[in-house]
């Protein structure tokens, strides 16, 4: 596998089985192990996105810190649906 030499950019070959080996120094900077999920995402531009499941929760993580403690989310929609529904009712 050739590396690029800004350490950003690696050519990964892909197997006879659709299998893409990562670069040890990407594996052990992601903090990856054997048997890790990622998650791949196809982009419309024709390009690939590989994060990781950490990644993935901390962006998610990421997303709910602006929520005050103790709002759960389910609650807030049973209560927006039933509120729908009760306008619909008296239309």
């Amino acid at each position: 596998m050739g590396e690029v030499s800004d350490k950003t950019h690696y050519v990964v070959q892909v197997g006879s089985k659709g299998r893409v080996v990562l670069p040890a120094e990407v594996r052990e900077a992601l903090g990856l192990r054997e048997g890790d999920r990622l998650l791949l995402r196809w982009r419309e531009e024709g390009t690939l996105e590989l994060v990781s499941f950490r990644e993935v929760a901390h962006r998610a993580r990421g997303l709910l810190k602006g929520l005050a403690p103790g709002v759960n989310l389910v609650d807030e929609l049973i209560r927006d649906r039933r509120e729908e529904a009760r306008k619909e009712d008296l239309e």
